[in-house]
């Protein structure tokens, strides 16, 4: 098994172990650290989303510049789809 993975589930596990308590307690709409762990997980999925997306767009732009023009309004769309979802997801986690 590789090692990334035993301490992703690892981490699974304890984060699991410590938000117990935390959905024990009576009456609230908090929902505490599991929100926040989402919202963080939210965050970093989108920063990574965004982040390859721009990285293959400058690439491309790079092999073939005579299709920047064409490229780059594309990679904004999507990356203003990705923001989009991002807010959403994040709003969800914040249980407002």
């Amino acid at each position: 098994m590789n090692r990334v993975f035993q301490l992703a589930i690892v981490a699974f596990f304890a984060v699991l172990a410590l938000s117990t308590p935390g959905f024990a307690q009576e009456g609230g709409s908090d929902l505490g650290f599991g929100g926040s762990l989402g919202a963080g997980l939210v965050a970093i999925g989108a920063g990574l989303g965004i982040g390859k997306l721009a990285a293959a767009a400058v690439e491309s732009m790079a092999r073939q510049p005579e299709v920047a023009g064409r490229i780059f309004p594309a990679m904004i769309v999507a990356a203003a789809l990705i923001e989009g979802f991002t807010f959403y997801a994040i709003f969800v986690c914040s249980g407002v």
